[in-house]
């Protein structure tokens, strides 16, 4: 999936080999007035992404089976509205849902095997970090052992090929895409490993009684870890070309190393095909691309 100013567009292969493109006009936002507000934007972007991903996701599952002219039968019981909104509210809660599970747990297992042992409220929230930390990439390693997520990566890894051809200049071929690196600076890995360290030193200046007053600090500072991690990552983008703040995002492009894959040709024509056609949508609007504003799915 590719973001440009004015749509986002996911194109699939389909069983025929033929490819096919899902696109999404961006409308007036309702919420457009408080993605101008730091700490709170960042939060409406996440939502916004992960309701918009899930729409893509739907999309590709549904249409791949299908037969050219052919509807999926979810598309022909309900209206397309009531299955958009559907699509996007199981997206949204489905991150709730995953992102209170993978808070509360670290800080659960750091009480009750580490808080005996140690005191220090700076040490006892790196401890929780670090845990958290491993149980992520246990998460991503085991997810990348199955053929559906694999393949996914594979794409991910796509996308940031055409990206970084895009960028250098080249002519978007699968030959000149294939030679770039699947690792891309502006990536949601990279907010996913900032919103740990951000944890890290928000944590430690909320105290706590038990293992459960822990717990529950830690779910009320979602929505303000996030909304710092959000402004961090716009700072890290903005300054990655300065010598010494690029290292910055490298916590992001090494866990890409568990996020992207080598994709094979088909998968980049793919890439190619959904990048060119977000291209031509917005070139429809008379604006330019500007290619810090791009963005990709994770």
């Amino acid at each position: 999936m590719f973001g440009g100013r004015r749509a986002q567009v996911t194109a699939i292969r389909r069983k025929n080999g033929e490819i096919e493109t899902y696109e999404l006009t961006k409308q007036n936002n309702p919420f457009k007035f408080f993605k101008r507000i730091p700490l709170i934007r960042g939060v409406v972007a996440l939502l916004e992404s992960s309701a918009s991903g899930s729409k893509h996701l739907q999309f590709a599952s549904d249409r791949y089976d299908l037969e050219p002219g052919e509807e999926p039968e979810e598309e022909a019981s309900h209206s397309k509205m009531e299955m958009i909104l559907g699509v996007a509210l199981v997206g949204i809660l489905s991150l709730i849902i995953g992102k209170a599970i993978f808070t509360a747990l670290p800080a659960f297992l750091a009480s009750v095997l580490f808080d005996r042992w140690v005191s220090n409220l700076i040490l006892q929230n790196l401890i929780e970090g670090a845990i958290k930390t491993l149980l992520l990439l246990g998460y991503l390693w085991l997810l990348s052992q199955t053929p559906v997520v694999k393949r996914l990566f594979q794409y991910h890894g796509a996308e940031h090929k055409v990206i970084n051809a895009y960028e250098s200049g080249v002519k978007l071929t699968v030959e000149n895409v294939q030679k770039q690196s699947t690792l891309h600076y502006r990536c949601g890995s990279s907010f996913i490993i900032l919103t740990i360290l951000v944890g890290v030193v928000v944590y430690s200046f909320f105290s706590y009684d038990n293992v459960w007053d822990r717990i529950l600090t830690r779910l009320m500072l979602i929505p303000v870890v996030i909304g710092l991690s959000y402004e961090l990552l716009r700072l890290t983008n903005a300054l990655r070309d300065v010598p010494v703040l690029t290292y910055l995002g490298y916590p992001g492009l090494w866990l890409q190393k568990l996020t992207t894959r080598q994709p094979d040709d088909d998968q980049v024509e793919v890439a190619i095909a959904a990048f060119n056609r977000m291209v031509e949508l917005d070139e429809r609007t008379s604006e330019s691309v500007n290619p810090s504003s791009l963005a990709h799915s994770n």
